[in-house]
């Protein structure tokens, strides 16, 4: 098993840059006008897990940014994954038009 060092000397570099880029994201949001959605939300929610201590991180953000709900939807209007769940009262995502 690697050190932490080891860790460290391996993937800091790769690490940093997606955290870079996480940043630059979360700023170009906010320079542009109109709302943000329930995505941004979503990541707003990750951020305080993924600098928590807790052990289990990974799936605190996986949690944060999944669908929970149980319901079947009846035919998908669109086609590919949003990413986070859209709050129930914003959803239209099942409903056929």
């Amino acid at each position: 098993m690697p050190t932490k060092q080891e860790l460290l000397d391996l993937q800091f570099i790769e690490v940093r840059h997606k955290l870079i880029e996480v940043a630059a994201f979360l700023d170009r949001i906010d320079r542009h006008p109109g709302a943000a959605d329930f995505r941004y939300a979503a990541l707003q929610a990750a951020i305080p897990i993924l600098l928590s201590a807790r052990p289990d991180r990974t799936s605190g953000v996986l949690q944060a940014l999944s669908d929970h709900s149980h319901e079947t939807i009846p035919k998908a209007v669109i086609q590919g994954a949003l990413g986070a769940a859209r709050p129930a009262e914003d959803s239209d995502l099942g409903k056929a038009g």
